[in-house]
């Protein structure tokens, strides 16, 4: 079993699979930097009267880890862009913010449900629907994949809930799954420890005593050790039934 840990500067989610501060997730044999659900324009494609600042502030992040760690690429899982229809003013910040990036290394798109029918290709260029890395399929995570494939998706925003409306970003790894956390700072994200959250774990045949649990914060990560302990420890009496086929199938819409 996969006991709590104290926080550190990493945390291992799975063979040459690391966790980093900032929800980030470092694939070690191909030195690949994995991010998910940036959101970029947010703001902009809301069309509320927030200054378009999260873009900038999620492109300087992954920046600053890129070259910490020493990357070759970087890989979004999708909802790179919260919309593809956004003023002339967000594209161009979302470009700036990817050029940026392409800087430092390569760059990989990955197309999730906010890209659209588009995939954002005028705004993103290039996108692929997933891609394989170190014997791992990345895709968003917003349909069903490939069964018996080791998986690495964002899409469900995981989190852990803290009271009080606040939340952290939480990865979840197994042998064959890992979630990585929304960089979106809009969304509260997923409760890791809901029904909800293992509804929509079920198309990827994992268990709860398989899968862990690591926190993310800004310059450490805290890991909790697996789900179903985790949820025995603040949820006890709390019993999940297990989802039946048509509730399995169930996708839930990223924020």
């Amino acid at each position: 079993m996969i006991k709590p840990q104290p926080a550190s500067a990493t945390a291992r989610l799975a063979d040459g699979v690391v966790a980093v501060p900032n929800g980030l997730v470092v694939l070690t044999a191909s030195r690949a930097l994995v991010c998910a659900d940036a959101h970029f324009a947010y703001e902009d494609v809301m069309g509320g009267a927030l200054p378009l600042w999260s873009t900038a502030e999620i492109g300087a992040t992954i920046a600053i880890a890129a070259q910490r760690y020493s990357v070759r690429e970087i890989v979004f899982l999708g909802d790179v862009i919260h919309g593809s229809r956004m003023s002339d003013g967000a594209a161009r910040a979302v470009r700036e913010a990817l050029d940026a990036l392409r800087a430092i290394a390569k760059v990989t798109l990955v197309a999730g449900n906010h890209e659209g029918r588009t995939r954002g290709g005028a705004v993103l260029g290039e996108t692929v629907e997933a891609c394989e890395r170190d014997g791992w399929h990345l895709v968003h995570g917003d349909k069903p994949t490939r069964i018996g494939t080791r998986t690495m998706i964002g899409h469900l925003h995981p989190s852990i809930h803290l009271g009080g409306g606040k939340s952290a970003p939480a990865f979840l790894g197994s042998r064959d799954l890992v979630v990585v956390p929304a960089l979106n700072p809009y969304s509260s994200g997923l409760d890791v420890l809901s029904d909800d959250c293992i509804a929509a774990l079920a198309p990827y045949a994992v268990v709860r005593r398989d899968l862990h649990v690591v926190a993310s914060g800004g310059d450490r990560v805290f890991p909790f050790g697996t789900l179903s302990a985790l949820r025995g420890a603040l949820r006890p009496g709390a019993r999940a039934t297990m989802p039946s086929a048509r509730y399995g199938r169930r996708r839930l819409h990223a924020d």
